[in-house]
């Protein structure tokens, strides 16, 4: 017995140093190939096993040749299986291969395996597709991004250029001594480079809050008090304008406190009045309610009466540069200041970008007169 060991130790080494020589060999070949082999060495080595217990008369003649032709057919059943299952990894593998090329070239739903594969190609596949999902919504969202960015550019070109025309022409007309009025022309010019100045800053802030710098320092900030001063800020531009703005809270003394920048949170909620009323036709009513939703979070609504905005349009409310005017023009575009003047269309893109910048969200709805921005904050 311990002769048959050591001879079937011996030759299984020997047909192991083999069949690894062989799989090293093709390694670069086929995977069919290698798992053929890897199938057939176990049946050879024990193939050379009973042959040599054979030479050695450790067995008959007859029970060795009932032996050899059970490991004859084992090794066909062996071989068949694994030509098979070589096939079907080549063929999945060959599938993935096709979608990985695919995902390289464009972003359309792949192309299926095709037939049976095994569960870890199946679920590569799978992960090949959530990949492409994901590059797909990102190669959109960046398209968008870009038509964005030509679109602010192109509207900051229009905006700029009117009362950079006007500035030249008042200056000239100073220079030639045409204009009888000079303090009122300077007064102009004032004017007109102070709503440039708001544009500029405008867009200084939509870039700092699109670059994600470090958080500013947070604190509690109360949008209930905080509403109430930006509608005391914002009533003679009200009143001027012929809407009547009102804020409405819930009775008791909380005071709906959040914690974060409050400059930043004025900023927006100014730029969300300030939109509302310049909509708003004369005679409407701009309302802005700060409430305490069912999850503790604090929500800010700002209610006008503008008419309501297009279905199609609500997704793009707050992209950089759109603006529901249909003129585009410096007398007719107020700023996102609230200020009459030029104005980039960039409030509402502020007030996102402050808003997500505090942990929040941001959305509109159409209501029956108009448009409601809701803002809803982590309370604090």
């Amino acid at each position: 017995m311990f002769t048959i060991l050591g001879l079937t130790t011996l030759w299984t080494l020997v047909v192991a140093a083999g069949g690894a020589a062989a799989l090293w060999r093709f390694r670069g070949r086929s995977l069919r190939i290698t798992i053929i082999v890897a199938a057939l060495a176990p049946l050879v080595a024990a193939l050379a096993a009973v042959l040599q217990s054979v030479r050695a008369m450790f067995i008959s003649a007859h029970d060795s040749w009932v032996v050899l032709w059970t490991l004859a057919f084992a090794a066909l059943l062996g071989l068949a299986m694994s030509v098979l299952l070589g096939h079907w990894i080549s063929a999945g593998s060959r599938a993935v291969g096709r979608q990985v090329r695919q995902l390289g070239s464009s972003y359309e739903p792949l192309e299926g395996a095709g037939g049976t594969v095994p569960a870890e190609l199946a679920e590569l596949t799978d992960e090949l597709e959530m990949t492409r999902k994901k590059l797909a919504a990102s190669h959109d969202r960046e398209r968008a991004l870009e038509a964005s960015r030509r679109e602010l550019v192109a509207f900051m070109s229009h905006d700029l250029r009117t009362p950079l025309a006007g500035l030249r022409a008042v200056s000239e007309g100073l220079e030639d001594g045409v204009i009888d009025d000079v303090p009122g022309a300077l007064r102009q010019m004032r004017a007109t480079v102070d709503r440039m100045t708001g544009l500029v800053d405008d867009l200084f802030e939509l870039s700092r809050l699109s670059t994600a710098p470090p958080p500013r320092r947070r604190s509690a900030v109360s949008l209930r008090e905080l509403a109430e001063d930006v509608a005391g800020e914002n009533g003679e531009h009200a009143r001027a304008e012929g809407v009547r703005l009102t804020v409405a809270t819930p009775a008791g003394d909380d005071r709906l406190a959040v914690q974060g920048d409050p400059d930043e949170l004025s900023r927006a909620v100014t730029n969300l009045v300030g939109n509302a009323i310049r909509h708003t036709a004369a005679g409407g009513e701009v309302t802005v309610t700060v409430d305490r939703e069912a999850d503790g979070r604090v929500r800010l609504a700002v209610t006008d009466a503008c008419g309501g905005i297009p279905t199609a349009d609500l997704p793009r409310v707050f992209d950089v540069g759109w603006r529901g005017d249909t003129q585009r023009t410096p007398e007719t575009v107020p700023s996102t200041s609230g200020k009459s003047g030029i104005g980039g269309g960039l409030g509402l893109a502020i007030a996102r970008g402050v808003v997500e910048s505090h942990e929040g969200t941001i959305g509109v709805t159409n209501t029956a007169t108009g448009c409601s921005f809701k803002m809803d904050l982590p309370a604090g």
